[in-house]
């Protein structure tokens, strides 16, 4: 086979999955993982696929999820600082629940090939989980919003009174005074039966989501136990967060990290 026609074939394979490991994908095309490996340098150049530990993300176009890849595109480096940091709050063996927001996407790469128990109601996500022998995956039922492969609505939620997590991880759309904000009505019930489900509710915002707000108030920021966020949140938020009982975690830009507010 053909280098050229090795990585088209491979390529096409992490898009199917979502994920794969360099253990499978060496198997399957029958090369050794060094040369995966340098074929997967090579997509990684182009922007196609993105390497984790033990394997490789699909990160090209999605046609049906146009909408979900420009949000993941957009603060990329925040979302990843905060995705790393927010996994650290995750101990193996535990039982989470993810929602489909472009920072949760971000943690759940994050924690694929760790050994949990994963509940979502996110498509995307439950693609990160599908090949993975180390989680179980449990996907939320519902309506599919076409635009970000989320399920919503009343069969969601019915779902999610049955349910019990450790922590459910939340992206919003803004924090404002009052509260955190989301876009869509209905998936503000959905997050709002997830909160229900959770003994501690984790929030995960960059920076920019600071200070304005969106269509429907999620909740008031005493309800939110933790909040995890990039270094550029300014020391007035910092102060307010605290202030509403908040355990604040910074995700720093350098591997270190650096957490705040908590007892």
């Amino acid at each position: 086979m053909l280098a050229e026609e090795r990585r088209e074939r491979l390529l096409e394979m992490v898009r199917q999955r979502g994920f794969a490991s360099l253990r499978d994908l060496s198997g399957e095309l029958a090369v050794s993982e060094s040369t995966i490996r340098r074929d997967l340098d090579q997509l990684e150049e182009s922007g196609s696929a993105r390497r984790s530990h033990g394997g490789v993300f699909y990160a090209g176009p999605s046609p049906k999820l146009s909408h979900f890849d420009l949000r993941q595109s957009s603060n990329w480096d925040k979302k990843r600082q905060i995705a790393r940091c927010a996994a650290e709050l995750i101990e193996d063996g535990e039982t989470i629940l993810l929602d489909g927001g472009s920072t949760t996407y971000e943690l759940a790469q994050q924690l694929v090939g760790r050994p949990l128990q994963i509940v979502t109601n996110s498509l995307p996500v439950a693609n990160l989980f599908m090949a993975s022998e180390s989680a179980e995956l449990i996907l939320l039922g519902g309506y599919v919003h076409t635009r970000t492969g989320v399920s919503l609505g009343p069969y969601a939620n019915d779902m999610l009174r049955h349910i019990h997590v450790k922590h459910a991880v939340l992206s919003v759309a803004s924090i404002h005074e009052d509260g955190a904000y989301n876009s869509n009505l209905l998936l503000v019930e959905t997050e709002r039966a997830m909160m229900a489900a959770a003994d501690e509710v984790v929030v995960v915002a960059d920076s920019t989501k600071f200070g304005h707000k969106s269509l429907s108030q999620l909740c008031p920021l005493s309800a939110i136990h933790s909040l995890v966020v990039d270094d550029e949140m300014s020391e007035d938020w910092r102060s307010r967060m605290i202030a509403a009982g908040v355990h604040l975690h910074v995700a720093s830009s350098t591997p270190a990290g650096e957490t705040a507010g908590l007892e």
